[in-house]
């Protein structure tokens, strides 16, 4: 049977979702690999709407699951039918939408909490010893995701570094053509474009992130 990886999604664009290039890595470096996957979102409104050419907020409102379907072209489903039994791994691309509507990170800061839904269904792949990656954004979330201490990072961004260590975790600084990896606890980290200069350097470092969880799932 094939693997099969679940994408968790939080939105379409990099002010107020998922970042679209780094979705659109993962997904690429999955098939090239020849393994399956199935995106995910809450089927909850957005907190924020930006306006992805002015950067200013918008005043509508956006469904986080209508949302990611665009990055998934339709093929999608609520993260609460997300069984973790049914998948090898879990990846989270970043974007500020995990920052806005995964967690209130961008409120809070290191007093943050994340979405219930979320830390449930994460906690349930971390307990049956599947690989989880996280990238950008995404790796801020581990301190409140998993109750013990792993290394991750993104990258060289001191202000959210700091807050990753205020929570109680443990930040590696890393290029974003690389990864940190966690072997123990299967949780593979990488900058992707919290640091990367651009989509090149970018899908070096996702690439290596896919691999990883790929070598961690035979």
């Amino acid at each position: 049977m094939s693997k099969q990886v679940a994408i968790i999604l939080s939105g379409c664009g990099f002010r107020d979702g998922s970042e679209i290039y780094e979705t659109t890595l993962t997904l690429l470096r999955l098939d090239q690999l020849g393994i399956a996957y199935r995106c995910f979102a809450p089927d909850q409104d957005q907190p924020q709407v930006i306006d992805h050419a002015s950067g200013e907020q918008c005043k509508e409102i956006r469904n986080m699951l209508v949302e990611s379907a665009r990055l998934a072209r339709g093929e999608i489903d609520s993260l609460e039918a997300l069984d973790p039994a049914s998948f090898d791994a879990v990846i989270l691309p970043g974007g500020q939408g995990v920052a806005k509507n995964l967690s209130n990170f961008t409120e809070a800061g290191a007093d943050m909490t994340v979405l219930p839904l979320l830390r449930d269904k994460i906690l349930a792949f971390y307990e049956a010893e599947k690989p989880i990656g996280l990238m950008c954004y995404s790796s801020l979330l581990a301190p409140r995701l998993l109750d013990v201490t792993i290394p991750v990072t993104v990258g060289h961004n001191a202000k959210i570094a700091g807050a990753i260590s205020s929570m109680g975790g443990l930040h590696k600084t890393c290029a974003a053509d690389d990864v940190v990896l966690d072997r123990e606890h299967r949780i593979v980290t990488t900058p992707a474009f919290m640091t990367a200069k651009g989509i090149a350097e970018a899908a070096l470092g996702i690439s290596k992130l896919v691999d990883k969880i790929d070598e961690m799932m035979r």
